[in-house]
């Protein structure tokens, strides 16, 4: 049986709508889907190290496929790259560049206080509440590439409208990377509106 990981995003979870939506289709498909908790239980200290750790526990060093989306998107193609066992990739809007991201969408003074006190406070949409996270993460993200090349088959699906994480980082990735096919759809960041037309695509992907 196929097993199929699916990487969540960031300030996500387990029970995310999008999750949920291609496990119970996948798994009506004849896979094995699972969606671990990538904070494993400790967002406040969330880094990247620690998610690839959490990825890396549920995979088990078995050959399993991955869809990652957003910042789950960026850790999948990290793993990838790291794991050659892993079969295939399928990437929804993936976080390229997550630092690049961060400065972007908060600015470098944000960023500076976020050094300075240590911590700040995000909202949490797995949660439903306001967070803790520390500088940590930050930190972290910049010892790892923005573009990790990974060579197994992958498909990118990015969202033109995309006003969190521009349709561009994956243009990038994929003119690099010739195992990669990209489609950009009519929709945003959480490509909700797509959903149906993804699973008519991903399904035949990694169930061949």
């Amino acid at each position: 049986m196929t097993r199929i990981l699916y990487l969540h995003g960031f300030a996500s979870g387990p029970t995310s709508s999008k999750a949920r939506f291609f496990g119970e289709r996948l798994a009506s498909a004849g896979a094995r889907f699972e969606i671990p908790d990538l904070a494993a239980g400790d967002f406040e200290h969330l880094t990247i190290t620690s998610q690839l750790a959490a990825v890396e526990r549920a995979a088990g060093g078995e050959p399993v496929s991955l869809i990652g989306s957003s910042m789950g998107g960026y850790l999948a193609a990290l793993y990838a790259q790291r794991h050659p066992e892993i079969a295939r990739v399928v990437l929804l809007a993936p976080a390229f560049g997550i630092t690049r991201l961060w400065k972007h969408r908060i600015g470098e003074q944000a960023i500076e206080h976020w050094r300075r006190a240590g911590f700040m406070e995000v909202f949490h949409y797995g949660e439903n509440r306001r967070c803790r996270l520390a500088f940590d993460l930050f930190a972290d993200a910049g010892r790892y590439e923005n573009y990790p090349a990974f060579h197994q088959p992958a498909l990118i699906y990015h969202g033109a409208h995309d006003d969190v994480v521009p349709a561009r980082f994956s243009e990038e990735f994929a003119a690099a990377n010739p195992n990669a096919t990209l489609e950009l759809l009519d929709s945003g960041h959480d490509l909700l509106n797509v959903l149906e037309y993804l699973t008519q695509k991903i399904t035949p992907f990694l169930l061949p």
